[in-house]
């Protein structure tokens, strides 16, 4: 680990290229505008920045989608809002196996484009996409046809059920452009062009927004389907996103053109795809169940608990975007560059992006410090609440400078085609250390709910502390992909 303390503008031994020249407005602006890179060679630092900067902005509008339709269907009453909700909690499962082959797609893409085989970069993202429709059919049809069933299974009541079997649907019907919006911008990430996904994205949050209250409340001629007509604009929104991703990959634009012959299924390919990435999915699964057992012992204290806790989870979720892009960021580089033969490089990537992750964390964990009361404040005043939500930023942010690393380093050994690693100690430190700790603490001890939060930082310091243990091994150097 020592090599990160460097400048993180450091160059390798060869001659900075032309294009890397102009200053800090000219890095924001290639970051931004996708301006070609080799991320096998040159300034790791600039490498670093180029690539999370588009991703943190990719991410951002991914949550978006979620937070326009809330907004306008709350106009609509608990009903329908409860049909919204409970549909992207069992979106859970889609998301799962989208993140998944998404960091499949990554690996294999990023590892093909360091060998410079391009042609090969290709035909794994048609035969990812190939693998995302066949998934997406079989989950689509089960969806449509037992919306209803799978809405009374989450705990809906009869007029929500009612009010909103439609929306679920939907979603679950055309489930196919969310899954290929996923996996298409994995093909983007893996090429190093992480622009393109962000403008994807861009363009359907644009279009969902200006569509989602004509729908909703039939504006003008657009007829008015009430909850389903979120379904309906989301859908729309995603699937313009993923034609223009399409229509980019295809007409040989994109850092890894795809051409139309690429698509006749290579079951040996899929395959190997498959088992990168279900490693992928069951890391996604275990932090999600883990995450649904905390909520369950925190709510032994009460709504008021339960209330602050969410409320201090998304005020995290907000403040950690930067630090998921410089992973994403960190899994890109180390994919390409064992392509490239500079295993090395790739490990010097993971170090330089774990302290630059550490400096930006440790700058959060001041704010949250300091300014706990004001950032919970503004999204209530409920004096009950408040101390709950206050406690819980507190305690989390003094693991942050261990949580830093555990990012970046998790994300890496994906970037590796290694999922199954991350998965192992997510499963351990999750299931067999935090979840038991926090049932302990909050339950046995003085400390209550505080016991619960203090579980949550150590498991996760603890997670922090395998992973690089592991990855300094070394051992995900010689990972096929």
């Amino acid at each position: 680990m020592g090599n990160a303390v460097g400048d993180l503008a450091e160059s390798d031994v060869v001659a900075k290229p032309a294009h890397e020249s102009g200053g800090a407005w000219a890095t924001v602006r290639a970051a931004v505008l996708g301006t070609p890179q080799d991320y096998t060679r040159g300034s790791i630092g600039r490498a670093i920045f180029l690539l999370a900067v588009p991703m943190v902005l990719e991410m951002l509008m991914e949550s978006l989608f979620g937070i326009v339709n809330a907004f306008w269907v709350s106009r609509l009453g608990q009903d329908a809002l409860a049909t919204v909700g409970l549909t992207e909690s069992m979106l859970t499962v889609v998301f799962s196996i989208c993140i998944g082959l998404s960091m499949g797609t990554t690996a294999m893409v990023a590892r093909r484009v360091g060998e410079k085989k391009l042609e090969a970069a290709g035909e794994a993202a048609a035969q990812s996409i190939i693998l995302g429709v066949i998934v997406s059919v079989v989950i689509g049809a089960v969806g449509f046809a037992f919306a209803p069933q799978l809405l009374r299974a989450m705990g809906a009541s009869e007029s929500v059920v009612a009010t909103g079997a439609g929306y679920p649907r939907i979603i679950y019907g055309s489930n196919v452009v969310i899954m290929l919006l996923f996996l298409n911008n994995a093909i983007f990430r893996g090429s190093g062009d992480a622009s393109l996904a962000m403008r994807a994205l861009w363009l359907g949050n644009l279009i969902n927004l200006v569509l989602d209250p004509c729908f909703i409340f039939g504006l003008g001629f657009f007829p008015e389907l009430g909850v389903a007509g979120s379904a309906v604009a989301t859908t729309i929104g995603r699937g313009v996103a993923v034609l223009f991703q399409l229509w980019v990959m295809t007409r040989g634009s994109s850092r890894v053109p795809v051409r139309l012959s690429q698509f006749r299924p290579n079951f040996e390919l899929m395959w190997r795809l498959v088992r990168i990435s279900t490693g992928g999915m069951l890391q996604f699964l275990i932090a999600t169940a883990s995450w649904i057992a905390i909520v369950r012992i925190v709510s032994a204290f009460g709504s008021a608990a339960v209330a602050g806790y969410t409320v201090a989870v998304r005020i995290i979720v907000v403040a950690i975007l930067p630090s998921w892009g410089m992973s994403n960021a960190a899994a890109t580089l180390v994919g390409q560059n064992l392509g490239a033969g500079k295993p090395e490089r790739a490990e010097k990537s993971v170090w330089k992006t774990g302290f630059a992750n550490m400096l930006f964390l440790a700058g959060v964990t001041v704010v949250f410090l300091f300014f706990a009361e004001r950032l919970v404040g503004f999204f209530t005043d409920d004096p009950a609440i408040l101390p709950y939500g206050v406690d819980c930023l507190r305690f989390i942010s003094y693991g942050y400078v261990f949580y830093a690393w555990g990012m970046v380093v998790s994300q890496s050994f994906n970037g590796a085609g290694d999922t199954y690693t991350p998965t192992l100690l997510n499963l351990c430190c999750f299931w067999l250390f935090q979840i038991p700790l926090a049932y302990f603490l909050g339950r046995h001890t003085p400390l209550g709910v505080r016991g619960v939060y203090l579980a949550l930082m150590l498991a996760e310091s603890l997670l922090a502390v395998l992973s690089v243990a592991v990855f300094r091994m070394g051992r995900w150097k010689t990972k096929k992909v």
